[in-house]
């Protein structure tokens, strides 16, 4: 008997060395292709056409890739839904390090106008922030208001009569021009279009008499078609074109909102894996060649790493969504969407 006992607890003793031996050589293994990585391309997904705003400074970036991470990136487009689409396939996909992908203001958004597949604030994990630029607003130069007090002015002697255009339902520029209007105490007709340069064309045709749009108007700035009243941000552009015209806030309207983009991973990246692209896409966005074709989009580049881009994030979703339900532009947007 004590023989038999003797045999089954060596027996014991051998499965639980074994299991331990190879549980400890399945995480060698794991901590040694991360410490690898990148071995293979990185996928990028960008959630909408190409050639807009994301898709260049997605494509900016894979051009200084190789000088950094030793891997191309791969850009692959993935529209519609408002970007749903590509979003959902990146909550969806391996948290290995080889699917990243494009988010921005408008990621938050589509959360919570509740129609999206994921929750991207906790299904997606924020890598870095790249760039940042203002919501503008906009009129033909033909236009006889010189500044957003006349504008406001003419909006309350003629309720109604003035149309805004925007890129979108539901997407940043139209947010802020419907928190504008409420702070302004004033009645303007929003238009959407299928993207900003719809928009542009609208405004300048006189379709619409007011634009809250992107930096990507600047070029009608030069030519002298178009006037900038304001920007939307917390203080001045940077852009040269915008570096002159005052904010909201400095003519005594109370809303901010400015339209961000950078990238992340889908939840449960491995922990060295993220500290390798957080270091590596460090490097690309302070690089001058990327900065530069950044800065040409009318964009300015706004660095900030894992930690600090995460808060950011979870402090405008709270931010959004309390002014999305006490404004009733919530309510709003959901019938506009029916």
């Amino acid at each position: 008997m004590v023989h038999k006992k003797l045999i089954s607890l060596v027996f014991v003793c051998f499965l639980a060395t074994m299991t331990m031996m190879i549980g400890c050589g399945v995480k060698d293994k794991k901590m040694t292709v991360s410490m690898e990585y990148p071995t293979k391309p990185i996928t990028v997904i960008v959630p909408y056409t190409a050639g807009g705003s994301t898709d260049i400074m997605v494509r900016a970036m894979e051009k200084t890739a190789m000088k950094y991470m030793g891997q191309p990136l791969v850009v692959t487009n993935i529209p519609g839904g408002g970007g749903n689409i590509g979003w959902n396939e990146l909550a969806g996909a391996n948290p290995d390090g080889y699917t990243l992908g494009a988010i921005g203001t408008g990621t938050i958004l589509q959360t919570l106008h509740g129609q999206t597949r994921y929750h991207y604030a906790t299904a997606l994990d924020p890598i870095v922030q790249v760039a940042d630029f203002p919501i503008v607003v906009a009129v033909r130069e033909d236009q006889p208001w010189q500044n957003i007090g006349e504008l406001i002015e003419y909006a309350k002697e003629h309720p109604g009569k003035i149309k805004f255009g925007h890129s979108g339902v539901g997407l940043a520029v139209h947010v802020t021009g419907e928190m504008f209007a409420r702070e302004a105490g004033i009645s303007i007709a929003q238009v959407p279009f299928r993207g900003d340069s719809e928009g542009i064309a609208a405004l300048l045709g006189g379709h619409v008499q007011l634009l809250f749009g992107t930096a990507g108007i600047k070029e009608h700035i030069k030519n002298g078609k178009v006037r900038v009243l304001a920007v939307a941000s917390e203080r001045r552009s940077t852009i040269p074109e915008l570096k002159d015209v005052p904010t909201l806030k400095e003519q005594g309207v109370n809303v901010t909102f400015s339209i961000w983009q950078g990238i992340a991973a889908p939840k449960m990246l491995p922990t060295d894996v993220k500290i390798r692209l957080a270091e590596t896409f460090k490097k690309i966005v302070n690089d001058p060649d990327f900065k530069k074709l950044v800065e040409e989009m009318g964009m300015s580049v706004d660095y900030m790493g894992p930690q600090e881009f995460s808060e950011k994030w979870v402090t405008e979703c709270a931010k959004l969504d309390k002014i999305l339900k006490e404004s009733g532009i919530a309510e709003q947007i959901a019938a506009q969407k029916k």
